[in-house]
């Protein structure tokens, strides 16, 4: 008869086979779903393109098409590029992912007086975080030709090459997320910095005893060179942390645009200075949401 102690090393042993054999042949744990990138034939082929060159890769397991498209719609999804971080949230619990991949594609037909008529094709692809809503990625691929055979085949060739880019910004992704639940872990015993939420508006506050933050001057994001192309519209919302001396202290993206209008915003808001918030005639900390709608300017 074995002794306990063998018992004990022959059932460890055979547990660490068993995870080994799961690690080696079981289904990846990243959970991928594309999704539509329009009812384009170009959305269409674009899609199943990148759908296609991610499926090889063994880190993710992509979900089926049929049934993250149902999902999405389920949720009442209908092709935004311009989310808050809830909303992408919700999209993602809806699909199932961990991560997911929507954008917009097509092929049109543009003309011009100093040269003769041309076809564009492109793609705006979207990575997104499901877990925190963030926009990983963006990217807007795109090609001119003179017939749109042309334009939208270097466009599929493109988004083919570029599938080991979107891969690796969804690994840096998911070490991020795990460092910041270390992080989170790390910190759990120690007690945050008390900011407080600023009221909803100004009738609030005064009902509050509070007089809310103050820039000093406005500042405006620019309209990137990369919006014009795509000739977005949008709206990114912010949420920034103003310290006592006014100064501000964090900011944080919690609705998306992409096509540059995040880092604009981020990097504008950075330059602001304030009148710090204030309660019983003393300064506290804040955190307020800025708003910046973007708007295509006037031809």
């Amino acid at each position: 008869m074995l002794k306990p102690c063998y018992i004990l090393f022959i059932i460890l042993t055979a547990c660490a086979l068993s995870t080994n054999s799961v690690a080696q042949t079981g289904a990846p744990s990243v959970r991928l779903a594309i999704l539509d990138f329009g009812e384009t034939e170009t959305a269409r082929r674009a899609s199943s393109r990148l759908a296609l060159a991610l499926s090889s890769n063994n880190d993710f397991s992509l979900i089926d098409r049929d049934e993250s498209r149902a999902a999405a719609l389920g949720a009442g999804y209908k092709g935004s590029l311009n989310m808050s971080l809830q909303e992408a949230r919700d999209l993602g619990a809806a699909t199932g992912a961990d991560f997911y991949i929507t954008g917009d594609a097509q092929t049109i037909r543009r003309s011009s007086s100093a040269r003769p008529a041309y076809y564009e094709s492109y793609a705006s692809v979207f990575i997104v975080s499901a877990r925190t809503g963030k926009l990983v990625l963006w990217d807007r691929p795109s090609f001119e030709a003179a017939s749109p055979v042309e334009a939208e085949e270097s466009l599929l060739k493109e988004l083919n090459s570029k599938a080991e880019r979107y891969v690796n910004s969804i690994r840096k992704a998911l070490e991020a997320e795990r460092q910041m639940r270390a992080q989170m872990i790390s910190d759990a015993g120690a007690s945050p910095p008390v900011i407080e939420d600023a009221p909803d508006d100004e009738a609030s506050a005064a009902r509050e005893g509070v007089r809310l933050p103050q820039p000093y001057r406005r500042l405006r994001p620019s309209y990137t060179e990369e919006a014009a192309r795509a000739e977005a519209e949008a709206t990114v919302d912010v949420e920034v942390e103003i310290d006592t001396n006014g100064e501000v202290s964090g900011v944080e993206v919690v609705r998306w645009a992409g096509f540059g209008l995040d880092e604009a915003t981020t990097s504008t808001v950075k330059q602001l200075h304030f009148r710090p918030a204030v309660r019983d005639g003393l300064p506290i900390p804040m955190r307020v949401l800025l708003r910046y709608n973007f708007r295509k300017p006037p031809k």
